[in-house]
């Protein structure tokens, strides 16, 4: 099934293929970034065009984006907005401040209610800080992540626990130390495992996702967000909790929609409307934390920041993304969409044991039972082949989903008839599989 559906995609992609082939000698795989080698086809198309939530390939192919970035473009491509200040009135990297840094500032406290923030270039640099910020404060060397846990290209992050020891997860490019000597994982939802690391005494910080994104969606037991913020706080251990995909779950992410109660609280992305940017919020007992700390250097030499941090584009775009594109009343719209689609996903599912999550308008499909309650088992429940034939089969009758994932992202110009698109092309390869 899948050699036809490989046929059917190079018929319908020769330019693609060229282009491909062409940017093979000068690009590492023929790709800007490594992982743009796992689209379905074997090769990805090439964008001619992306407005809204259609895409335009080189050979004239449109498609209902449902992976928009990945999250990058959950307000769509190339929103009017945006592309307004992309012109760059205010310059584009000035190292000083423009109006909208204040702006911007103050939106974010009022979704995600911490009162401080700097800015970033992605949600990976966020992180970076933060963890940097939590050893500097703790005074301890440890980092607890998720078996399974994304946090970005973060080295404490990819790791995982086996049998309660920390290794690192198989693939990881040239870690700088053995991540066990820098990181504890656990399994999500594990409050006992989470207790018994917090008190050994020597974890800086908690970096979590409140609720697992990178092995489909994982969404926390109830009372388990409780535990974990009463746990940090017993036991002296800061709390970040990484917004960045989570920002589906409504106009303040998890933190609003769920009442959490972050120490530092990271996200990217999504905020920019495509133009890269990250953002670390501190809570008010941090910033003090901080201010107090005279022998950290925040302005110079202390590993905090960049050059390109907080430029005045990326600003612009931010501003113009949360003020006129992911305004609150959005979910409204993309959040029924997302239950339209996991509705029918379902109905498609037939008597297979399959399941489909919703996380806001967020949802994606996995392949068991009953939804997962950590990384680890969602892992293993993995099925590459399966996943490959649907996401290809998909991608021949234009429909494009998110590579690694089987989920699906609605933004503000996605429609009712996107949503019932998939979900025809989900019902005809599946029953094709006969799987």
């Amino acid at each position: 099934m899948l050699d036809v559906e490989l046929d059917r995609f190079r018929e319908l992609h020769p330019r693609c293929a060229a282009l491909h082939e062409r940017a093979r000698g000068s690009l590492f795989g023929g790709v800007p970034m490594p992982w743009m080698m796992l689209w379905a086809g074997g090769y990805p198309v090439a964008v001619e065009s992306a407005s809204g939530s259609r895409v335009t390939c080189a050979d004239g192919v449109e498609f209902v984006d449902l992976c928009l970035g990945d999250t990058g473009a959950m307000a769509g491509h190339s929103p009017a907005p945006v592309l307004e200040v992309l012109r760059a009135p205010r310059g584009i990297t000035t190292m000083l401040p423009t109006e909208d840094a204040a702006w911007v500032g103050e939106e974010l406290t009022r979704r995600f209610t911490l009162p401080r923030w700097l800015f970033t270039l992605t949600a990976t640099d966020a992180n970076r800080t933060a963890l940097r910020i939590a050893r500097m404060l703790t005074g301890r060397p440890r980092v607890l992540v998720y078996s399974y846990c994304y946090h970005g290209s973060v080295d404490e992050a990819f790791a995982v626990g086996e049998g309660g020891v920390t290794v690192s997860r198989a693939g990881n490019v040239g870690p700088p130390v053995d991540v066990a000597q820098t990181t504890t994982a656990i399994e999500f939802n594990d409050v006992d495992a989470l207790e018994l690391a917090l008190a050994s005494g020597d974890i800086a910080c908690v970096l979590a996702e409140p609720a697992m994104t990178n092995m489909g969606i994982v969404l926390p037991d109830d009372g388990y967000h409780d535990a974990l913020r009463a746990l940090c706080s017993t036991y002296g251990t800061l709390l970040i909790i990484d917004e960045t995909h989570t920002f589906s779950a409504g106009p303040g992410g998890c933190t609003r929609a769920w009442d959490l109660e972050p120490d530092l609280l990271t996200i990217g992305k999504a905020i920019g409307g495509g133009v890269p940017c990250g953002a670390l919020g501190l809570s008010a007992h941090v910033e003090e934390r901080m201010l107090a700390a005279v022998e950290a250097d925040y302005e110079d030499t202390g590993g905090v920041g960049g050059t390109l941090a907080g430029n005045a584009l990326s600003l612009a775009a931010m501003r113009a993304t949360l003020g006129s594109v992911l305004t609150d009343d959005v979910w409204e719209h993309t959040i029924p969409l997302a239950a339209r689609f996991a509705d029918g996903v379902r109905a498609g599912f037939g008597e297979r044991e399959w399941n489909v999550t919703q996380l806001g308008c967020r949802a994606e499909y996995r392949f068991e039972a009953a939804p997962a309650r950590n990384g680890t088992q969602a892992h293993l429940a993995s099925d590459p082949d399966l996943e490959r034939y649907l996401h290809l089969f998909a991608l021949n009758r234009g429909v494009l989903l998110t590579p690694f994932h089987n989920m699906a992202l609605m933004a503000p110009t996605t429609t009712a008839a996107d949503v019932d698109r998939h979900t025809a092309v989900f019902a005809e390869a599946v029953s094709t599989s006969g799987r």
